[in-house]
């Protein structure tokens, strides 16, 4: 799966971490300060238990080659794993039962990790969507639940910053799927909606046959073009956020929009055919994203 939230491939868009590559040691799972300094030494092994939960749900949906029906077995698994260890019985499955001291200790949602592991089994299943709303109903459980997670560990869970981590996440999920369109393509999956394809002049099966030839026609650079602004329209809704965090973790964020933004800018700059320029973020961007991180760009 992409991201939850890559935009290096986080990491997705910002995921193998090239967003935020210069500052994350993370490969594979979106938006996670595992590498970084910046997570205080208390919070690093809750970090960590959060981030190994989420790869290792990951790499039961997607990696390796066993079939669908044996992942969709092991993730209904993990679930029944999660839901016994939320009652305080260990469930004998690492990852799992090493969330319950964090979860006790930071009051974790224990439904933010059952809506990972239902996005991944989505991944197994679904490989179009007809609406952004539909579109928007997987970010909401594929990456946001990051946010939230981590504004639990920081102590900072309120309504308010509950919604803009949200965007902030969700525009991240949404950035990784632009960057990602070529090797999504490679699974049959299509993240693009329907709606704005058709919009636009192209199609699903259009837009599958030009990434495998390597390049974007003019309809389907349009319906990415559409679809860019939405994250960015979204990204840039997040970034008050930084303003009321813990200076550790309002840091750690603004890099992770700059990674974002970053990408989105190189989208742009490649005539939004992200398959025969699929953008990636490395040392030379360093300069870039420290701007972008200490003068965000707003809506």
């Amino acid at each position: 799966m992409p991201s939850s939230a890559d935009p290096s491939h986080p990491a997705g868009p910002v995921s193998g971490p090239s967003a935020h590559s210069p500052w994350h040691a993370v490969e594979h799972t979106e938006n996670f300060p595992v590498g970084s300094w910046l997570v205080p030494a208390r919070l690093r092994g809750a970090v960590v238990a959060v981030y190994h939960f989420a790869r290792h749900a990951d790499d039961l949906a997607d990696e390796g080659d066993a079939p669908v029906v044996a992942r969709e077995a092991a993730l209904l698994a993990l679930d029944a794993a999660v839901q016994q260890a939320s009652r305080g019985t260990p469930s004998g499955i690492a990852v799992v039962d090493g969330l319950m001291a964090p979860a006790a200790r930071h009051g974790l949602d224990w439904q933010c990790f059952r809506d990972l592991i239902d996005a991944f089994r989505q991944d197994l299943r679904v490989t179009r969507y007809a609406r952004a709303d539909d579109v928007q109903d997987y970010c909401r459980r594929s990456a946001d639940p990051v946010g939230r997670l981590m504004l639990q560990l920081y102590g900072a869970d309120t309504p308010d910053n509950r919604g803009q981590a949200d965007a902030i996440c969700s525009a991240l999920q949404r950035i990784n799927f632009l960057q990602d369109i070529g090797i999504d393509a490679g699974k049959d999956r299509v993240y693009l909606p329907e709606e704005t394809l058709a919009a636009a002049g192209s199609s699903a099966a259009q837009l599958l046959a030009e990434a495998r030839a390597g390049r974007l026609g003019a309809a389907s650079r349009l319906a990415v073009q559409r679809e860019w602004q939405r994250a960015q329209a979204q990204l840039q809704s997040g970034v008050g956020l930084t303003a009321r965090l813990p200076w550790r973790l309002a840091a750690e964020l603004r890099f992770i929009i700059a990674g974002g933004q970053r990408i989105l800018d190189r989208i742009a700059g490649a005539g939004y055919d992200a398959v025969a320029h699929r953008p990636a973020l490395g040392w030379r961007d360093a300069p870039a994203l420290l701007g972008l991180a200490l003068r965000p760009r707003r809506r």
